[in-house]
């Protein structure tokens, strides 16, 4: 019997019809090297092209005739070895949420190929003192200048920087080189990391916790020395100091050896929270964020895996850490759709973390003032353990909010994008020497037609959402297809003021200067911090006071907490209410409590001035007054009328092709093939489209897209399988694409 060992291995390559393993022998000498997880190149196909490969299986068997199995060529040095359980992970991930497994393999991996090991080298003696000395005077009396400095400085100090020893001592290599030989001096070379964070000397200040945090910190703690593990949800209004509560929390875990993950949902959030976590745990921290070198992202892996660091902070790739012992994960601002993947596997976070939790021990929390409503409905089912804090810390009170009708600033001949109230508050603390906010509410925003004279909003009549407007002058509902022409006047009241709604941070900035043109203005959007370190300048530059206006999108008012702003100007409330999509009045209640949180979280008093078109609207109203739970039940009776998320489940698939024909023609087929599943199993499911995506072409690609509602998860995932066979086989789909997404978080 062959004591062969066989590897199976997964090829990199992102297609479909690749997307299975492959059978090498491991060679002898590569037997230490060639673990699971392991990057590893072998020839593949007949023409024993090199390619690269990582190592998902070991078995004793061939599952083919062994004269066919060739061997693995190499394993690649200083590429980063995924853990066991992150490729089950992969498997877990691609099952659920669609995509092939070489996609699963490189989400879960932080960094994909081999990165140059900085080394540190220093030169000691390899001699006694005694020794080194008698060679000292041999030098001397030889008159070997250069050996002679470098005895001194040995004699004097045991151990050289080898770099130093050149540049400073000017001793040749071959000096060095040649003593090494001898066995008078050796040289120590140790591994230096590329550290992203920079040491800091800040002083940890302790916090006495209020009775609500005390009460949330003591019952995770309970739950986690008696070996519970479970997911909780934080529920705490804006400035009520969840990250105090998580700091406890981490603290004890980290007490028992473990170690966490911390997800933020911006790289802007990064400089803060870190700050905020060095000052409690010093260097045992650092980040992992795609603004990283590769090979800071390695080193920071590299030390997560050897159990140098105890806490990673990042947005929600750092979600797979390479931690051994992981304890912990938690995940601040958890409603934040950042956490959903936009490319495939269209992974939601959360969910993962919760598995990952799972096949590791770990607890997972969930934190926020505006909880999704997918993460509350689990709450209030019991699938979560819910924690409420109702008070601000440092007893500060939460600010006063005015709704501004913008119709009544019309009316007034006003045709600022300032109200009188915002500009009279505006003037009122540049004169008080105190900051402001302006936050432009440009998220989901998709062109849509609304009246500024009434506030009607063009609506499919058939989805309930607004319709987007096209170059073509048509409007276009991206659910089920739905169109119409664009209107000259107002349906409603017949105004001529009804048009695509918008505006810019670049454009407010401007109007900033020339309405306060005493006001030192700072703008925050991915213009101004697309360049590494552009989220910590500017944040740094306002926490410093160097500014006294803050103006941009959704990234400035995302837990960050600045002492001296006591003023937020919602510019436009309505840019996300009506994006062409179901959770358009969600997002524009948590942003609007996320931005009204801004304001007056210290001793100052804050206010928020929300203006918009539509103060009458639910997610306005409730967000002025900070009630979440009126706003949770009356957006859930929508979502039950409609059968959104979490109503419902949402299973959508893709077709993209360079042919618009054969787009249009696979698509329509897919729509019959779904029809027809859905019968055959007698399923209550709705079928919406085929229609053209919201981006119906880019890059000369054309998109459709299906989809599929029905209130069992599982069962879409039987239909996506089914769908991901039949499309892999099926002549009518030649030229196409097929990517699918559950519960997407924004239209296609």
């Amino acid at each position: 019997m062959s004591n062969q060992t066989y590897a199976d291995i997964i090829i990199d390559i992102s297609h479909e019809n690749l997307d299975k393993t492959y059978q090498y022998t491991i060679p002898e000498d590569l037997i230490p090297q060639a673990v699971i997880g392991a990057l590893v190149v072998v020839p593949f196909g007949k023409g024993n092209r090199k390619i690269n490969g990582y190592i998902v299986g070991m078995s004793g068997e061939p599952k083919i005739d062994e004269k066919l199995i060739k061997p693995i060529d190499e394993v690649v040095k200083n590429a980063p070895v995924i853990e066991s359980h992150l490729i089950f992970l992969s498997f877990w991930i691609k099952e659920t949420f669609g995509g092939t497994m070489n996609d699963a393999l490189k989400t879960v991996i932080p960094v994909r190929k081999a990165v140059k090991i900085i080394e540190q080298k220093s030169i000691s003696l390899a001699i006694d003192t005694v020794q080194a000395n008698q060679l000292y005077y041999e030098y001397q009396r030889k008159n070997n200048a250069a050996r002679v400095r470098l005895m001194e400085a040995l004699l004097k100090n045991p151990i050289l920087d080898y770099e130093d020893a050149i540049h400073k001592l000017s001793i040749p290599r071959s000096t060095l080189q040649g003593l090494e030989k001898q066995g008078v001096t050796k040289t120590i070379a140790e591994q230096v990391y590329r550290n992203p964070v920079r040491n800091q000397d800040i002083k940890y200040v302790p916090v006495q916790l209020n009775e609500e945090q005390q009460i949330i910190v003591d019952g995770i703690c309970k739950d986690y020395e008696e070996g519970i593990r479970s997911t909780y949800l934080i529920h705490g209004i804006t400035g009520s100091g969840k990250t105090e509560v998580y700091m406890e929390i981490l603290a004890a875990v980290i007490a028992q050896g473990k170690q966490v993950i911390l997800l933020i949902p911006e790289i802007a959030l990064t400089y803060q929270t870190v700050m905020r976590f060095y000052k409690r745990f010093g260097d045992r921290i650092s980040i992992m964020n795609s603004k990283m070198s590769q090979g800071e992202r390695y080193d920071q892996s590299l030390r997560a895996k050897n159990g140098e660091i105890d806490i990673i902070i990042g947005p929600r790739s750092a979600l797979f850490t390479p931690f051994q012992n992981l304890g912990m994960i938690i995940i601040d601002e958890e409603h934040e759709n950042s956490y959903k993947s936009e490319t495939s596997p269209r992974y939601q976070a959360t969910l993962v973390a919760i598995k990952r939790a799972e096949l590791t021990g770990a607890s997972v929390i969930l934190g926020s003032a505006t909880p999704s409503l997918e993460s509350y409905h689990k709450a209030q089912q019991g699938e979560y353990k819910l924690y409420t804090l109702t008070k601000r810390a440092k007893e500060a009170h939460p600010p006063k909010v005015w709704i501004v009708d913008l119709r009544e600033e019309l009316k007034k001949k006003n045709k600022s994008i300032f109200s009188e109230k915002l500009k009279e508050l505006i003037i009122d603390r540049l004169t008080k020497k105190e900051q402001i906010m302006l936050f432009l509410n440009r998220r989901g925003y998709a062109g849509f037609v609304s009246c500024r004279s009434c506030g009607h909003v063009m609506k499919c009549p058939h989805c309930e959402i607004s319709l987007t407007t096209h170059n073509s002058g048509k409007m276009l509902c991206h659910y089920c297809g739905y169109e119409e022409p664009q209107p000259t006047l107002c349906p409603t009241c017949k105004s001529r003021y009804i048009a695509a709604f918008g505006t810019g941070t670049q454009k407010v900035e401007e109007l900033v200067a020339r309405e306060f043109p005493g006001a030192r203005v700072l703008r925050m959007d991915t213009d101004t911090t697309k360049n590494k370190g552009g989220h910590e300048t500017i944040l740094s530059s306002f926490a410093n006071h160097k500014a006294d206006i803050l103006v941009g999108t959704q990234m400035i008012v995302k837990g960050h907490d600045f002492p001296k702003v006591t003023l937020v100007g919602i510019i436009a409330a309505d840019l996300s209410l009506y994006a062409g999509d179901f959770r358009a009045s969600e997002r524009t209640f948590q942003l609007l409590c996320q931005a009204a949180g801004r304001a007056g979280r210290d001793i100052l008093s804050g206010e928020v001035v929300i203006q918009t078109y539509h103060p009458e609207h639910y997610s306005i109203q409730t967000a002025a007054m900070g009630n979440y739970m009126d706003f949770f039940e009356q957006e859930m009776k929508y979502r039950s009328l409609m059968q959104y998320p979490p109503a419902a489940n949402i299973l959508l698939a893709l077709i993209t092709s360079k042919e618009e024909a054969a787009a249009d023609k696979a698509a329509l087929h897919l729509g019959d093939v779904v029809k027809e599943i859905l019968n055959q199993r007698e399923l209550a499911a709705q079928l919406i489209g085929p229609a053209p995506a919201n981006l119906s072409k880019a890059n000369d690609i054309y998109r459709r897209v299906i989809y599929i509602k029905y209130s069992d998860y599982g069962t879409l995932i039987d239909i996506k399988n089914y769908l991901e066979g039949y499309f892999s086989f099926s002549e009518h789909f030649a030229g196409c694409n097929l990517q699918f997404d559950f519960n997407p978080m924004s239209t296609y």
